[in-house]
């Protein structure tokens, strides 16, 4: 029998690779964040520009993550704004209020209030946009009728807030009986309330600061302790 002239194929002369294992790939994992860290930048990005001005690509752009991931996380935009409301105060609240509430006197509470205020809104107490939040905040859809009662709210708390110490104050013998508690609160409130709108267009503390001694030389007069 005669051997055949042809080379023996490659197929024969070498053992096959394993085939690959079938099945789906693996995928990595979607990579978590830090929600607290998001909602403080979305907080920060509705401080400056607004609700109405803020579009979910400038939100999504902020905290870092999309848009899938921000309606899971928050909901909608409405609630993200409900909750960045919620965030600013608990954070920066003690900025303004908080010498205020420690002092021992309505004169000396009122005083701290604006000084804090002249400070705080013109960030030099932080690394923060100026002016407040709430005071400068602005719901123009009649669609978000839950957020503009949530910063009325938010606003009269101030005032409530005033009144009731002047109302202290009134018991202790540290303000007169017949002060109106609420003009006087209110008038604060208006003060406090024009220097953030100042701040948030310019103004310096040394500027705010004039504006609360002017303020406080008004308590005197009309006050007198």
């Amino acid at each position: 029998m005669q051997k055949s002239d042809r080379p023996a194929s490659p197929a024969a002369a070498t053992t096959a690779a394993p085939a690959p294992a079938s099945g789906p790939r693996s995928r990595g994992r979607p990579r978590a964040f830090d929600r607290k860290a998001a909602l403080a930048e979305a907080t920060r990005l509705f401080w400056m520009k607004g609700y109405d001005a803020t579009s979910i690509s400038d939100l999504t752009a902020a905290m870092g993550i999309g848009s899938t991931s921000l309606y899971a996380a928050f909901g909608s935009k409405e609630a993200l704004y409900a909750e960045a409301v919620d965030h600013y105060r608990e954070t920066y609240e003690h900025l303004v209020w908080g010498g205020f509430l420690a002092a021992a006197t309505a004169r000396d509470a009122v005083q701290a209030l604006l000084t804090d205020s002249a400070a705080a809104l013109t960030g030099c107490r932080a690394d923060i946009p100026h002016g407040c939040m709430v005071a400068l905040s602005a719901i123009g859809s009649e669609a978000h009728t839950a957020l503009v009662e949530l910063l009325q709210n938010a606003r009269a708390a101030t005032l409530q807030r005033l009144e009731a110490r002047f109302a202290t104050a009134v018991t202790m013998g540290d303000i007169p009986p017949a002060t109106d508690i609420h003009a006087l609160a209110r008038f604060i409130q208006t003060v406090q309330t024009g220097m953030s709108i100042l701040a948030r267009d310019g103004a310096g503390r040394a500027e705010l600061e004039a504006v609360a001694d002017v303020a406080m030389a008004g308590w005197d007069q009309w006050v007198g302790r």
